[in-house]
């Protein structure tokens, strides 16, 4: 799973990337990192048909009893037909904007995190998590007041040679091309289902290793780190 990622682009080379008119276009600061619960871009289809590029919270709202709500970052693609997501993939797709996706190493103590990003010609090439959003009313913390807020979720699959060394389970879908990403803005839900796959393991790196829980640009590769 991810909990945790970056986003070190500005709003005018998110927009251009994803094709979002500049009129639609929230201003947001580049984000080294992006926890749960954290507000971040998301690129959807406005009820016009436009794309906008604007800020939602990061997890579904998952209520439980006598316990604060808790926050589902991941949507699993052997649980997509649950109630909790199913509708959302159907209907609300949106692409995550992203740099980089840190998982920490199974086991290890402390924890030791690996940043991954695209293998390209700049240094942590964009691309977009495959993402679903709803709106949420009601609380977010216990005993809080209910509010109204959309919130986003990325789907996960199994992980491939590059994610699998560190983190067991599962990895994030990456959307690398216009491509991908209009079809999964567009396509049908069986179109979409097609592109939850891991991505091939040798076009991503670890760009960063170590206890340092943001993506710091310019950070020195790891002997032995690309994959």
């Amino acid at each position: 799973m991810c909990n945790l990622y970056s986003l070190t682009k500005s709003t005018t080379a998110i927009a251009n990337l994803f094709r979002v008119p500049h009129n639609r276009a929230q201003q947001v600061d580049p984000l080294p990192a992006i926890f749960p619960g954290w507000s971040a871009p998301v690129v959807r289809r406005a009820a016009d048909g436009e794309r906008e590029l604007l800020a939602m919270a990061w997890g579904f709202v998952l209520l439980q009893d006598g316990k604060a709500p808790r926050r589902v970052t991941n949507t699993r693609d052997d649980k997509m037909q649950s109630r909790f997501w199913h509708n959302s993939f159907e209907q609300r797709r949106c692409l995550v904007p992203a740099t980089s996706f840190c998982e920490p190493h199974d086991g290890r103590k402390p924890a030791t995190w690996h940043w991954f990003a695209l293998k390209g010609n700049e240094p942590r090439p964009p691309f977009a998590f495959a993402g679903i959003w709803q709106r949420w009313k009601g609380p977010v913390k216990k005993g809080g007041e209910n509010v109204e807020l959309d919130v986003y979720s990325f789907m996960t699959t199994e992980p491939n040679s590059a994610t699998s060394s560190i983190n067991h389970e599962r990895s994030p879908v990456l959307l690398t091309t216009d491509e991908q990403r209009d079809v999964w803005l567009l396509g049908t839900p069986a179109e979409a289902a097609a592109l939850v796959r891991p991505i091939a393991g040798d076009s991503l790196a670890i760009v960063q290793e170590g206890f340092e829980k943001k993506d710091l640009l310019g950070a020195r590769v790891p002997t032995g780190s690309l994959l």
